[in-house]
C-alpha cells in the first residue's frame, strides 16, 4: 500500500520533522504509568438489552493512566493487529505513529501488523507489518494510505470466527480498530466474541469521524473534525471575499456530515455566512421543505432590497433525511428498496420512479412528486452499505437553488421581490478528508495512538481510547479508555434493533448552537464574513494552535 512518492514538496519535508506532543502521563517511564479505574458503567439506554448481547463486557469501569507503579509487566512481546475502517480522516497516520511508538516504548520486540483495505483484510489475512521505515514516509501526513481503509462490516459470527482463526495463526495478542461510530460498535463485537470463546485477544478503538458524531463526555471530539472544518472554513471564507468582489452570486455550500450538523455549525462559527441550515433545527421545528425554502428566500430577498443581490448559505449534508416528510418519505424509500430488490435493475426511463409512485403513500409520494426529477433520480441510485439512501450524493445545494429561485419569481410576480438571484452549487467533501493534519489534530491523534497502546498493554478490552481537557496544553491532557458499551442504545437497523454507538447530535441547548442563534441575524444582513485562511503549523499558538470553536465553546468554564 506504500505509494508515497520520494519527491515530496518542501511543507512536506518541513512537516515530517514536527515531534506531536503527549500527555504528561505517558511521557515518563512506562513501569511509572498506573491504571486508575472510575465507577462501573451502564449504557446510555436499553440497559437490560445491552447487557445480554455484551454479558462479558459490559459494565466495565472507565480508566486513566496516572502516575505510580503499572500494574503488569511489559516483558513479554505482544503482536498487535492494526485496521484503519470507515472513511478516511486526517491524522489517521498519526494514530499508528503513536500507536507504533508506544507499542515500542513498552517493549522494543512489540510488533505492529497492518491489515491492508479496512475490515475485510481482516477476514481475507491481508497485511504487512509497520516498521519504522515504513512510518517516516507518513508522520504528520493526511490518508489513511498506509494501509488503507475500507466499509466492510463485521457483523456476523461466521465473520468473527474467519478473523479469530487468522490472529491464532498470526498469534496476534490485540486489534486496534481506527474508526467512527459503526466501525466502534463492530470492535465491541469483536471484543464481546473474543471474551466469550476465551481467546485472550483484546480489543480498543480509536474515535475517528470528520463529521464530529461520535463524541460524549468522556470523548470530547472525534479525530479529523479540526483539520477537516478548517480546510472547508478557508474555502468558506474565499468564496465569502468572493461575494465581496463579484457582488452577484448567491452560493449554496453543502458540506459533510449526513447525521449530525457539527461541520455546519463549526464552519458557520469560523466563516459567518449569510444563512447556515442546522438540521436538528429543522427536526425539532418540524420545518417542512417549504418553509425552510421561505425562510432562506427571505434573507435573499431582505439583501436584495438593500442592493446586495449575493450571499453565502451553508447547508448540512444530511438535512433532507431531518425534514419531516422527506425523512418519511426516505424512510418507506428504504424499506421498499429492500422489499423489492427488482427496482435495482430497471433501466429504462422513468421505470423506478413509475413503480415507486406505486408503493410510496399518499403523503410520501406527494413529497416525491414535488422534488426535481434530478433529485428523484438521485433518492432512487444504488444504497450505502447499510441499504440506505446515498446522501452524499443527493444535491441538496440544487435543490434548494432551483426552489429558492422559484419562490423568488412568484414573489417578483406579486411584487415582493425586486432583486436578483443567481445560485453557484458547491460541495466541501472529499476535500477535508485527507488534508495534512492542524497541530491540534496531529498532538491528539498521536496521542490516540500512544494511549491505545497503554489500554493493550494494560490487558483491557472493549475500550475506546480517550484523550481529554483539550482545551488545555496537551502536556497537561488526561489519557484514559473508556467502555464502548457505555455509549450504547438499541437502534432498528433493516428492520431489527441492533445494539449500536449513538451518534451525537448538535445540542440545540448547547453553548455552541446558543452563540450561533444569537449571531445569525447579524449574518444574514451584513457582509460580516471572516477568512479564516489555510491551516497554520507554525506561528503563534493562538494561530497554528488552536482548537474547534464548538470545542472550546462547549468546554470552556
Amino acid at each position: 500500500m506504500n505509494t508515497m512518492k520520494s519527491n515530496i514538496s518542501p511543507l512536506q519535508g518541513a512537516r515530517a520533522g514536527y515531534k506531536p506532543k503527549l500527555p504528561k502521563a505517558l511521557t515518563g517511564n512506562p513501569s511509572k504509568v498506573a491504571v486508575k479505574k472510575g465507577k462501573g458503567t451502564k449504557s446510555l439506554a436499553d440497559g437490560q438489552e445491552i447487557q445480554r448481547i455484551f454479558q462479558h463486557t459490559y459494565g466495565q469501569q472507565e480508566v486513566s493512566f496516572v502516575p505510580g507503579k503499572a500494574s503488569t509487566s511489559f516483558k513479554k512481546p505482544l503482536k498487535v493487529a492494526l485496521v484503519l475502517s470507515g472513511g478516511q480522516a486526517p491524522g489517521g497516520h498519526n494514530v499508528v505513529a503513536g500507536l507504533f511508538d508506544g507499542l515500542k516504548k513498552l517493549n522494543k520486540k512489540n510488533r505492529l501488523i497492518g491489515y491492508l483495505g479496512g475490515p475485510s483484510g481482516l477476514l481475507e489475512d491481508k497485511k504487512i507489518e509497520i516498521t519504522d521505515k515504513l512510518l517516516m514516509k507518513y508522520r504528520n501526513t493526511g490518508g489513511f494510505d498506509i494501509i488503507g481503509s475500507g466499509r466492510t462490516k463485521l457483523e456476523t459470527h461466521e465473520q468473527f470466527h474467519g478473523v479469530k482463526k487468522n490472529f491464532l495463526k498470526d498469534d496476534i495478542n490485540a486489534l486496534v480498530v481506527v474508526g467512527g461510530d459503526d466501525s466502534n460498535t463492530n470492535a465491541a463485537m469483536l471484543a464481546e466474541f473474543f471474551e466469550a470463546e476465551d481467546t485472550g485477544i483484546r480489543v480498543i478503538g480509536c474515535p475517528k469521524t470528520i463529521d464530529g458524531d461520535l463524541k460524549n463526555d468522556q470523548i470530547e471530539v472525534s479525530f479529523g473534525f479540526d483539520t477537516a472544518t478548517k480546510v472547508y472554513a478557508e474555502l468558506a471564507g474565499n468564496v465569502g471575499r468572493d461575494c465581496l468582489s463579484a457582488k452577484k452570486y448567491w452560493h449554496f455550500i453543502k458540506v459533510m456530515g449526513r447525521s449530525a450538523s457539527h461541520i455546519a455549525l463549526e464552519v458557520a462559527l469560523k466563516a459567518h455566512p449569510n444563512v447556515c441550515l442546522i438540521s436538528e433545527e429543522v427536526e425539532a421545528n418540524q420545518w417542512t421543505l417549504d418553509q425552510i425554502i421561505e425562510q432562506v428566500a427571505q434573507v435573499v430577498a431582505d439583501r436584495a432590497a438593500k442592493k446586495m443581490n449575493y450571499g453565502v448559505a451553508i447547508i448540512p449534508e444530511g438535512l433532507l433525511e431531518f425534514i419531516p416528510e422527506m425523512k418519511k418519505l426516505i424512510s418507506e424509500l428504504n424499506d421498499l428498496m429492500v422489499h423489492h430488490p427488482e427496482v435495482d435493475k430497471m433501466e429504462r426511463a422513468g421505470e423506478k420512479e413509475a413503480f415507486v409512485k406505486q408503493k410510496l403513500s399518499e403523503e410520501s409520494k406527494n413529497a416525491f412528486q414535488t422534488l426535481p426529477h434530478s433529485i428523484q433520480v438521485q433518492l432512487l441510485a444504488d444504497r450505502d452499505p447499510h441499504g440506505n439512501v446515498q446522501v452524499s450524493k443527493i444535491e441538496t445545494e440544487k435543490l434548494l437553488i432551483e426552489a429558492v429561485d422559484h419562490k423568488l419569481k412568484i414573489w417578483k410576480r406579486e411584487g415582493k421581490f425586486h432583486g436578483k438571484f443567481s445560485g453557484q452549487g458547491h460541495f466541501f467533501g472529499y476535500e477535508g478528508r485527507c488534508a495534512d493534519p492542524s497541530n491540534f489534530d496531529a498532538d491528539y491523534c498521536y496521542s490516540l495512538g500512544f494511549t491505545a497502546s497503554y489500554l493493550v498493554a494494560a490487558g483491557l478490552t472493549g475500550y475506546l481510547s480517550s484523550v481529554r481537557d483539550l482545551l488545555k496544553p496537551a502536556i497537561q491532557w488526561k489519557a484514559g479508555g473508556v467502555p464502548l458499551t457505555m455509549m450504547m442504545n438499541l437502534e432498528r437497523r433493516h428492520g431489527k434493533d441492533k445494539a449500536v454507538i449513538r451518534k451525537a447530535l448538535v445540542d440545540l441547548k448547547g453553548k455552541p448552537f446558543k452563540a450561533f442563534t444569537t449571531l445569525r441575524k447579524t449574518w444574514a444582513m451584513e457582509d460580516d464574513y471572516t477568512s479564516p485562511g489555510p491551516i497554520q503549523f507554525w506561528g503563534p499558538s493562538d494561530v497554528a494552535d488552536s482548537v474547534p470553536e464548538t470545542l472550546r465553546l462547549e468546554r470552556a468554564r
